[in-house]
């Protein structure tokens, strides 16, 4: 592998959205491989990798590029999208599907800057897969887009790092990497929803609902798997989590809807709630709220299936205190500390989301003056503490 490609992996390495861009496009087309690879004439070579399927390929690991389908995008410089091989006019006896076992695949290219070719965001399922949407072609592409606007983001950082690049002008060039991120990402989604909720009024069939249903359920999820993503950008740019601040009249009500909509969605669950009055906060009541419901969706994911989960909710000495606890096995001491880490999980937790839940909270917290804690025993269970003093930031 030559220095300019192992380079190359570095500079995908370094930008922190990219995991969430590979669960966006895993959780939208329902592939469940995904990739950014660096593609030349002679070499394959991935930068990052999310495999939900064991296909065995990981970070720097290669391929023989004339076997892969980014070896006719290289020439080409278009989009592969396949949502069946075995029945596509042009891929059913192509030798790459064959070999690699894929019956979807999709594969946008990535260009630098100066036009040069990089190579390509990919996905591919052993499973075929509803490709065609009109939505899934522009997505790609934004991402294409963002990442090479990223890549030279990181080329002009380094480039001029000996010489101490202005903060200002790094911080401009990230804020409107999110602002595309939030735009160019939003609008897909939307669409995807419109014609879900759309095909919701206007059909009966139960298969097109359950579809319709699954489309509804899969564009939530990545819209707010979009909304962590912006989050966690504004806090690693080191402006916290933007607040409305005021005096709040219905926190209670507030955060007891989020109790009874997550046990609606989970309603073989037991979540136990006791919200005491908490009028005059001052506060954000919809960041509160999605405090607890990250807290509360914690829970629900890694506390014991029979166990129940109780929410906590009170004003003790000038202070607000939530707590949120839950039965199941302890967590080692060790790892405490690095539950509020960005992208950090268990070795054994489920591998949903993109494990921003806990970091986002913590943000939440420090943007109200306030601070989450943690502690976990086998005889109480874990609990996670937010206290903020009534006074607020």
């Amino acid at each position: 592998m030559n220095r300019s490609v192992i380079d190359d992996i570095s500079a995908i390495g370094r930008i922190s959205a990219v995991p969430a861009i590979l669960q966006v496009i895993c959780d939208t087309t329902g592939l469940r491989f995904a990739a950014v690879a660096r593609v030349t004439e002679d070499s394959w070579t991935a930068c990052a990798v999310l495999d939900k399927i064991n296909f065995g390929l990981e970070v720097g690991g290669e391929l023989d590029v004339t076997t892969t389908l980014c070896h006719e995008i290289h020439s080409s410089h278009e989009t592969i999208i396949i949502s069946k091989a075995s029945e596509d006019d042009r891929y059913c006896n192509h030798h790459t599907p064959r070999l690699y076992g894929f019956e979807s695949y999709i594969s946008t290219p990535i260009f630098r800057s100066d036009g040069s070719f990089f190579g390509t965001v990919c996905a591919l399922d052993p499973l075929p897969a509803k490709l065609s949407e009109a939505v899934v072609l522009p997505m790609m592409e934004s991402f294409a887009r963002l990442l090479a606007m990223q890549l030279e983001s990181e080329a002009r950082f380094e480039a001029t790092e000996a010489a101490l690049f202005d903060a200002r002008q790094t911080a401009e060039l990230r804020e409107q990497f999110i602002a595309l991120l939030g735009h160019d990402l939003r609008n897909p989604l939307s669409s995807i929803m419109s014609g879900a909720q759309l095909l919701q009024r206007r059909s009966t069939d139960p298969t097109v609902l359950g579809i319709a249903g699954h489309m509804l359920t899969a564009s939530h999820r990545a819209a707010r798997l979009v909304d962590d993503v912006l989050d966690f950008a504004r806090g690693r740019l080191g402006k916290g989590i933007p607040l409305n601040l005021s005096p709040c009249d219905d926190l209670r009500g507030a955060l007891g809807h989020i109790v009874e909509e997550l046990q609606s969605a989970n309603p073989h669950r037991r979540i136990q709630a006791n919200i005491g009055p908490l009028e005059g906060v001052r506060c954000d009541a919809d960041r509160l709220g999605q405090l607890l419901s990250n807290l509360l969706a914690n829970a629900l994911v890694h506390g014991a299936p029979e166990g129940t989960i109780e929410v906590s909710a009170t004003i003790e000495d000038d202070q607000l205190l939530l707590c949120v606890s839950n039965a199941g096995q302890p967590i080692a001491p060790d790892r405490l500390a690095k539950l509020f880490q960005p992208y950090w999980r268990e070795e054994t937790s489920p591998q949903s989301g993109l494990g921003l839940g806990l970091y986002i909270a913590s943000e939440i917290a420090q943007s109200h003056g306030g601070k989450m804690q943690v502690t976990s025993t086998a005889e109480a269970g874990t609990t996670f503490m937010f206290r903020m003093p009534l006074s607020g930031p």
